[in-house]
């Protein structure tokens, strides 16, 4: 299997900073082509949301280059992943907190972390950051970690309601500024000519799943040109109709 990635982050149209952070790199390994991706939507006072989530994808990024090598020497398993991610997870929680107990401010970070290898894929999500799998439909793997997603499972809002109410971006957890973290792990097959999709929030508040479907399906983005272009268009969408938030996509083509 084969790997085409394109990556894009915006400021939006009222931060004064672009407090999302990503990274996505193809990686050669001893069991065949990979791809990890990291996505981060920071949050903080005084702007220091881009140190929490700059921080996370450092620390993702070294473990991709220096840790991951070493276990592709074996086959990868499950656990193993679900082990290291949640360490990386629990070493930022403790490190990004007591930078902000240093400066007197409160911030943190979603994220979301992908890897796909030639037969699986391993999604590890906090907060509300989202990771979607799109072959012949748009399927969202995570779960948002919100107060509104939580009353929707409940039973008490539906996801239309949820869409608009003015909760909606109050999380349930995040890195850096939760007591305890507890990020969840999805694992599954690999789609060949499929694409994954990792975006912040700021990406699906003003668009619809079937204008994410239009733009993103596998028929339609044959290179990495296709690929911007077609994200591009789907942030300026976002911007026209007055998202707030920085927007930041990353995109997996797998043939």
């Amino acid at each position: 299997m084969n790997f085409i990635i394109s990556a894009n982050t915006d400021i939006g149209i009222s931060k004064s900073t672009n407090q999302d952070s990503l990274t996505s790199m193809v990686l050669r390994t001893p069991l065949g082509k990979m791809v990890f991706s990291v996505l981060c939507d920071g949050m903080g006072g005084l702007e220091k949301g881009e140190v929490a989530s700059a921080s996370m994808i450092r620390a993702f990024r070294a473990w991709a280059l220096e840790e991951l090598p070493g276990l592709c020497k074996a086959p990868l398993e499950d656990g193993t992943i679900r082990r290291q991610w949640d360490r990386i997870i629990q070493e930022q929680n403790r490190k990004i907190g007591a930078y902000g107990a240093a400066h007197g401010v409160r911030l943190g970070t979603t994220v979301v972390a992908m890897l796909l290898t030639q037969d699986r894929y391993y999604i590890l999500n906090v907060g509300d950051s989202r990771a979607y799998e799109i072959g012949t439909e748009l399927r969202q793997i995570t779960v948002d970690q919100t107060l509104v997603q939580r009353e929707v499972m409940l039973g008490n809002l539906t996801q239309e309601e949820a869409q608009v109410d003015s909760r909606r971006n109050i999380l349930l957890q995040c890195v850096g500024a939760s007591r305890e973290v507890r990020p969840e792990l999805f694992s599954g097959p690999v789609l060949q000519n499929g694409v994954y999709l990792l975006c912040s929030d700021g990406f699906v508040h003003e668009i619809t799943p079937e204008e994410v479907f239009e733009k993103l399906q596998p028929g339609v983005l044959f290179d990495e040109h296709m690929m911007h272009n077609n994200t591009r268009s789907l942030i300026e969408r976002n911007k026209q109709r007055l998202e707030q938030d920085n927007i930041s996509v990353v995109l997996v083509r797998t043939f």
